[in-house]
């Protein structure tokens, strides 16, 4: 047997656990799909010879492929998009990428969006996969003890979560309603999310950045919020959807939003740097 043929069936046989790592690490199905690929490419042009555990070695070429796709994923999200949201596995014929979607569950994933791409990584190796620090180490380019650190923060933000009920779904797409209906300019759009009788309020910094202190009614809020939030994300703050306003790379405005059955029914603004380092600010990616 050829050494590339050789090469191809380990890999075949390894295919399964490498989609399941990159399913935890990138929750979409086509980057599972990309980073499995690329891991593929990097095996074909590498020398394995004086690899003893090419189980071992794929693992770690996989994590590092999915670590630079969090990272870029990041990076590219500095202009409004839409947000993160971990794609359901699609069933394939022998009903295997199910089976991985059920294993994990979404409520993990949403957790797991908000932890940082590094933190992400040493929590889904080690306490899933049960990788050696001392591996994880040089992939994050730290030491054993600091990507320790790592997956325990992690670990205690996965665990301090509650997990998303029924209702957070439904609250998702209010708020991705609102920032898309904001950003458009589009005025029926927000009356169609705000409540009739919602109310904004604005900590004395936002305004001084330019906002009213009350605006009462979903005319006015809608009028106010009407082509804004161009560099608004959303996030969870203090375990809840919000907003997070990023400009010049800094979070500035932490946005907080009540939502009361279908629709919005309070916006505060809160724009005090004190107040927001107080908060639990989560992007979600």
């Amino acid at each position: 047997m050829d050494e590339k043929k050789f090469l191809a069936e380990k890999f075949e046989a390894n295919r399964p656990h490498l989609r399941a790592v990159a399913y935890r690490m990138l929750g979409s199905t086509s980057e599972v799909d990309d980073a499995v690929q690329e891991t593929w490419l990097r095996l074909s042009r590498s020398d394995t010879s004086a690899v003893e555990n090419l189980g071992g070695w794929l693992t770690t070429v996989v994590a590092r492929v999915c670590l630079d796709m969090l990272r870029s994923r990041k990076s590219r999200r500095e202009e409004p998009m839409g947000p993160h949201v971990p794609e359901p596995v699609a069933d394939d014929m022998h009903g295997r990428d199910a089976e991985m979607a059920d294993s994990v569950g979404a409520a993990l994933l949403v957790v797991l969006e908000t932890l940082a791409p590094a933190e992400r990584l040493a929590f889904v190796l080690h306490d899933t996969f049960a990788v050696p620090f001392e591996e994880i180490a040089p992939i994050v380019g730290r030491t054993p003890a600091a990507a320790r650190q790592l997956a325990s923060r992690a670990r205690r933000r996965v665990q301090g979560s509650p997990p998303p009920d029924a209702d957070f779904g439904r609250q998702k797409n209010i708020v991705d309603a609102f920032i898309k209906a904001s950003r458009e300019g589009d005025f029926e759009g927000l009356l169609t999310v705000l409540d009739p009788d919602v109310v904004f309020r604005a900590d004395a910094a936002a305004q001084r950045l330019g906002s009213l202190a009350e605006i009462r009614g979903a005319a006015a809020v809608a009028e106010a919020f009407k082509g804004r939030a161009q560099s608004a994300r959303p996030a969870l703050v203090d375990g809840a959807l919000a907003l997070a306003v990023i400009l010049g790379g800094q979070l500035r405005i932490v946005v907080r939003l009540t939502i009361s059955g279908e629709r919005i029914s309070a916006v505060e603004a809160v724009a005090d740097a004190e107040r927001i380092g107080q908060l639990d600010v989560n992007l979600l990616a």
